[in-house]
C-alpha cells in the first residue's frame, strides 16, 4: 500500500521529471495575499505571478501546499468529524505553468499521472468541462478515449473559476473517481450529485481571459494552468478506502487518540476521535507556523480549533490534558516532509498543554451553564443569542463549540442574537484583523519593483554611501521632481541605510546632492521585501529622478541600534538555556535607546532566573568574541543548528549570524538580516528592566545595554543611597531595614485592626453605649466607624455577630468621600432575613447602586459618605419592615 508520504513524493517527482520547478509548501500565513486569513489553496503563494505583478525564473512549478479551511469564506469546521471528506487542516497537490503550456498537456500529464504512474483504472474516471468549453472536451475524448457520456458538461460557476468580479479568469475541468454502486450518488450533474459516491480528487483551472467588465472578457496573451489534487482524497482512492479517516495519516492518529483517552476507536466515539486527529494537525501547523492562540483573527481561529478538539477530548473521557500527548505521532509520520514540524514540536507541546489545561477549568462550569439554560428552553428551541455570546465572552467558548454541543440536542443558536451582542461589546475584536503582507502586495510597490529592482544594501560595512534616485513618491504618486518643504518617499539603486525589518527600527538620517537639496530621512522602510524606501522632507534644494545622491546614516543611532540588537541575540539563547527549548521568538523590537523581546514561555520568569539569563548574556558580552555573518541554504543553516523564525518565508539564500561562542563553541546561531556589533564587547553592559505577560503564553523582557544600562544601574545606585540616608542606614543594610519596618507596619495594622473590632463589638468604648437595639423583636447592631478599611468591616460584623449571638449588623464607614456598607445575618435568622436586602436598601441610601453576598454577609458601597448614617437608619428601617411583615 503507498502510503501518504509515497504518495505525496510521487506527485511532486513525477512534475520534476516534466520540468517542473518543486517549490516549498508557503506557511499558513499568506505573505502575498492580504485578503486571506490562512492559506486556502496552492496557488495562493503564486497569486502575484498569474496577475502579472511578479515574475519567478521558472515558468512551471509544482507544490505540495499546507491548506486550513476553517474561517472566513472557506470554512469547514463544523463539518468536520461528521463527513467522509471535511478536513480543517489539509495538502493541496498541484501543478502549475505561467504561460508555458496549456490545457492539452495539462490534461495528457493529469491522465498520465493518474492512470499510469498511480494506475488508478481509466473506468472508475469521470470528468467534468465547463458547458461551453469544447477545446477541454476534445482533448478529453481525443487523449484519455473516454467515451462522451463520460466527460459532463457543467453550466455552473462550480466549473469557471475568477480571482474576482475583474482579473484572471477561466474555465475548470475536474476528474471524479467512482467509488462504486454500493454507495448512493449520482455522476456529476446528476439529482443525487451531493451522494459519496462520485467524488472530485482534481481540479485543473485553464487560466484564458481577463475579466475587464461585467460583460466583457478578453483573451489573455499567455494564458496559464492551475491544478488542485486533495492529498487525503487521493490516498483514500489509492488506499482502498472510501473514507479520507481511514487513510494511514488519519487512522494513525485515531488509533494513538483511542489508546490516549482509553476509548474505542469506532462505534460511539467515531466523531469525536475523527475531529481529535483533524483539529490536531491543524493546531500543530499552525503553531509551527508562528501562530498562537488569542481572542483576535488568526489566534482567536487557532482557538476555536483547539477547543472544539479538546471539548472532544472530554466527551471521550479524559479528565486529563490529552490532546499534546498525540504531537509525536503527527511528528513522526508528518515530521520529515515538513520539518518545521519537528523543530516546533517543543513549542507546540508548551503551547498546547497550556491552553488544554486553562480550559479544562472552565469547561464544566460552561457546559453546566448550557444544560440549565437548554432546560429553560421548548423541545427543538434556539438558544438565545445573549446567552451563546456570555459562554463566548466569560467562559472562552467559541460559538462554533457552542452549535457543535446543541447539534447533538437538535437546537441551534439565535446567530442574529450573538452578533448583536459582539457588535455592542466587543466590535473593536470583531475588526482587529487587518490581514497579511501589508504594503508587500500593494501594486505601486511590486509594480516599481519590477520596474527598477531591488535596492541593494550596504549597511552592513558602512553608514555612508553613494547612490542614483531611481524613484520619488509623493502621496502614494510616482512624481519627477520634489520642491524643498515637501514630504517623500525616495527610492536609490543603493543604500546604507537598514529598512525596518525583523523587529529592528529604519535608520534616520540624510540624503543630499552636489547641488545643494538635503532630505532628512526620518525613517526608513521596507517594502515588497527587498525595495529600501527613505522617509523624510526635503529641507533644501531640488530632488529629482536618477540625480546621484550622497546617503549618510546617523551614525550613533545606529551604533545604539546594533548594540540593542545583538544584544537580543544573546538574550534569546540565554532564555532558551536557562527556560528550556521551547522558547522562540514571539515579537521584538529594537530600538536606539532600548530592546523588547517577546517569546514563548507559559509562566512568569523569576528574579533568579532573570538573573541568572543576565548573567549569561554579560558574560559573553565579556568574552569580547567576533560575530560572525554568513550567507547560507536555508536547510544547511538549520541542518547546522541555526534557529529560524516559525512561519517565515525565506529565499534560496540566508544571512547567518553567530554571536557569543569562542574557540569552537556555538552560542547564538540565529537567521537575521539586521545590523550587528563586530565583537560581542562593544554592547558593553546588558541589564534586563521588566518582564511581563503579553498574552497567554507570552511573556515580554524589557531590557537596556551600553551607556543606557550603566545610567539606568547609576540612577537605581542613587536612589539606593538617598533611602539610606533616610533610612540611617548603610546602603547594604536597606532590605533588612525595609524589612523590619515592614514587619513592624504589619505589627501595628494587626493591632490597629484588633483594637477597632473590640471598638466596634463594645469591648472597648463609653459604658453607655448600647451594644444593639431591639427592632420588630430582632437585635439591630449599627456601627459607624469612619477611616476604618473597607477590608476590615466583615471581620468586625462577625466579631459583633458573636456579641450579640442573634441579630442583624450593619457597619459603616466612610474614607476619602466615599462609604463602605457591610451587613450580616447571624446563622439562625438567615431563613427569614436576606442580607443582601438590606446592604442594598443602605447603599441607596449611599448613592450607590446594587450590592452583593450571601444572606448571611452582605457588601456594598456609594459615593455620599456624608449618608452614612442615613445608610445605618435605612438599614433599620429596612428590617423593621421585615420583622413587621413576618
Amino acid at each position: 500500500m503507498k502510503t501518504s508520504n509515497d504518495i505525496r513524493d510521487a506527485f511532486v517527482d513525477f512534475f520534476a521529471r516534466h520540468d517542473h520547478e518543486v517549490v516549498p509548501s508557503s506557511p499558513l500565513v499568506p505573505h502575498s495575499d492580504p485578503t486571506l486569513l490562512f492559506v486556502n489553496a496552492g496557488m495562493v503563494q503564486f497569486k502575484n505571478v498569474f496577475t502579472g505583478l511578479e515574475t519567478r525564473p521558472y515558468a512551471r512549478a509544482v507544490t505540495a501546499q499546507k491548506c486550513v479551511r476553517a474561517g472566513g469564506k472557506h470554512n469547514d469546521l463544523d463539518n468536520v468529524g461528521y463527513t467522509t471528506r471535511h478536513h480543517t487542516f489539509f495538502e493541496m497537490l498541484g501543478n502549475f505553468s505561467f504561460g508555458d503550456y496549456f490545457k492539452d498537456v495539462a490534461i495528457e500529464l493529469a491522465w498520465t499521472l493518474i492512470t499510469k504512474e498511480f494506475q488508478i483504472p481509466a473506468d472508475r474516471l469521470w470528468i467534468t468541462v465547463y458547458h461551453t468549453d469544447d477545446e477541454a472536451f476534445d482533448l478529453w475524448r481525443r487523449i484519455a478515449g473516454l467515451p462522451q457520456d463520460r466527460v459532463i458538461r457543467v453550466a455552473t460557476s462550480d466549473n469557471f473559476w475568477s480571482m474576482g468580479d475583474t482579473g484572471p479568469c477561466g474555465p475548470c475541468t475536474e476528474i471524479f473517481y467512482d467509488h462504486g454502486p454500493e454507495i448512493p450518488g449520482d455522476p456529476p450533474g446528476g439529482s443525487r450529485e451531493c451522494g459519496d459516491r462520485f467524488v472530485e480528487i482534481w481540479n485543473l483551472v485553464f487560466t484564458q481571459y481577463d475579466q475587464t467588465g461585467p460583460d466583457e472578457r478578453v483573451p489573455l496573451a499567455h494564458p496559464s494552468v492551475d491544478t488542485g489534487m486533495g492529498l487525503e482524497r487521493l490516498a483514500a482512492v489509492l488506499q482502498g478506502v472510501h473514507d479520507n479517516y481511514d487513510t494511514d495519516i488519519f487512522r494513525s492518529l485515531i488509533l494513538a487518540s483511542a489508546e490516549v483517552t482509553g476509548s474505542p476507536p469506532n462505534g460511539e466515539h467515531a466523531v469525536s476521535h475523527r475531529v481529535v486527529a483533524d483539529h490536531l494537525r491543524a493546531v500543530c501547523f499552525l503553531i509551527a507556523d508562528g501562530v498562537l492562540p488569542s481572542n483576535e483573527g488568526r489566534g482567536y481561529v487557532l482557538r476555536r480549533i483547539m477547543r472544539r478538539g479538546m471539548r472532544h477530548v472530554h466527551m471521550l473521557g479524559c479528565q486529563e490534558p490529552a490532546m499534546y500527548r498525540l504531537i509525536p505521532t503527527l511528528v513522526a509520520q508528518m515530521g520529515q516532509p515538513y520539518p518545521e514540524l519537528i523543530r516546533a514540536q517543543p513549542l507546540i507541546t508548551e503551547t498546547l498543554k497550556l491552553e488544554e489545561t486553562r480550559f479544562k477549568q472552565t469547561l464544566d462550569r460552561g457546559l453546566k451553564l448550557l444544560e440549565e439554560e437548554m432546560a429553560k428552553l421548548a423541545p427543538s428551541a434556539a438558544l438565545p443569542g445573549e446567552v451563546a455570546f456570555k459562554l463566548y465572552d466569560t467562559f472562552g467558548f467559541p460559538i462554533d463549540l457552542t452549535e457543535d454541543v446543541l447539534r447533538a440536542e437538535g437546537r441551534g443558536v439565535d446567530k442574529a442574537g450573538f452578533e448583536s451582542a459582539m457588535e455592542r461589546q466587543r466590535a473593536e475584536a470583531r475588526a482587529s484583523w487587518v490581514g497579511s503582507g501589508g504594503a508587500a502586495t500593494e501594486t505601486v510597490w511590486l509594480e516599481m519593483r519590477e520596474r527598477v529592482g531591488a535596492t541593494e544594501f550596504l549597511g552592513y560595512d558602512t553608514e555612508v554611501a553613494e547612490g542614483e534616485i531611481v524613484a520619488i513618491l509623493k502621496d502614494d504618486e510616482q512624481v519627477e521632481r520634489i520642491a524643498a518643504g515637501e514630504s517623500a518617499a525616495v527610492v536609490t539603486n543603493q543604500t546604507p541605510f537598514y529598512g525596518e525589518a525583523g523587529g529592528q527600527v529604519g535608520d534616520t538620517g540624510v540624503i543630499f546632492t552636489g547641488e545643494g537639496a538635503e532630505f532628512a530621512v526620518d525613517d526608513t522602510k521596507k517594502h515588497v521585501g527587498d525595495v529600501q524606501v527613505h522617509l523624510g522632507r526635503l529641507n533644501a534644494g531640488v530632488l529629482k529622478l536618477h540625480d546621484i545622491v550622497e546617503m549618510r546614516v546617523e551614525g550613533e543611532r545606529r551604533r545604539k541600534l546594533r548594540a540593542n540588537h545583538s544584544a537580543t541575540h544573546l538574550m534569546h539563547e540565554a532564555l532558551r538555556r536557562h527556560l528550556g527549548k521551547h522558547v522562540a521568538q514571539k515579537g521584538s523590537l529594537v530600538a536606539p535607546d532600548r530592546l523588547r523581546f517577546d517569546f514563548s514561555h507559559p509562566k512568569a520568569v523569576t528574579g533568579e532566573e532573570i538573573r541568572a539569563i543576565e548573567a549569561a548574556v554579560n558574560e559573553r558580552i565579556r568574552r569580547n568574541g567576533e560575530v560572525v555573518t554568513h550567507f547560507m541554504v536555508p536547510d544547511d543553516a538549520i541542518a547546522a543548528g541555526a534557529l529560524a523564525l516559525f512561519g517565515e518565508k525565506y529565499g534560496e539564500e540566508v544571512r547567518v549570524v553567530n554571536m557569543g561562542g569562542d574557540q569552537g563553541e556555538r552560542f547564538s546561531v540565529e537567521f537575521c538580516g539586521g545590523t550587528h556589533v563586530r565583537r560581542t564587547g562593544d554592547i558593553g553592559l546588558f541589564k534586563i528592566v521588566a518582564e511581563s505577560a503579553v498574552a497567554a503564553g507570552v511573556r515580554r523582557i524589557e531590557a537596556l545595554s551600553g551607556a543606557a544600562a550603566v545610567d539606568h544601574m547609576e540612577e537605581q545606585d542613587r536612589r539606593l543611597r538617598e533611602a539610606a540616608a533616610v533610612l540611617k542606614v548603610a546602603p547594604g543594610d536597606v532590605p533588612e531595614r525595609v524589612a523590619a519596618l515592614a514587619g513592624e507596619r504589619k505589627r501595628l495594622e494587626r493591632e490597629l485592626a484588633e483594637a477597632r473590632r473590640e471598638l466596634a463589638s463594645g469591648a472597648r468604648g463609653p459604658a453607655e453605649a448600647p451594644p444593639f437595639k431591639e427592632v420588630g423583636g430582632v437585635k439591630y447592631a449599627a456601627r459607624r466607624l469612619d477611616g476604618v478599611p473597607p477590608k476590615e468591616l466583615k471581620p468586625m460584623a462577625d466579631e459583633i455577630k458573636k456579641q450579640i449571638g442573634s441579630g442583624v449588623v450593619a457597619i459603616v464607614t466612610a474614607t476619602d468621600g466615599k462609604a463602605s456598607l457591610v451587613v450580616a445575618v447571624t446563622d439562625d435568622l438567615t431563613a427569614r432575613l436576606d442580607a443582601v436586602e438590606f446592604v442594598r436598601a443602605g447603599a441607596h441610601a449611599l448613592g450607590g447602586k446594587g450590592g452583593g453576598g450571601r444572606p448571611d454577609m452582605a457588601q456594598a458601597g456609594g459615593p455620599d459618605a456624608a449618608a452614612a448614617d442615613k445608610a445605618l437608619a435605612a438599614i433599620e428601617e429596612a428590617l423593621a419592615a421585615k420583622a413587621k411583615a413576618a
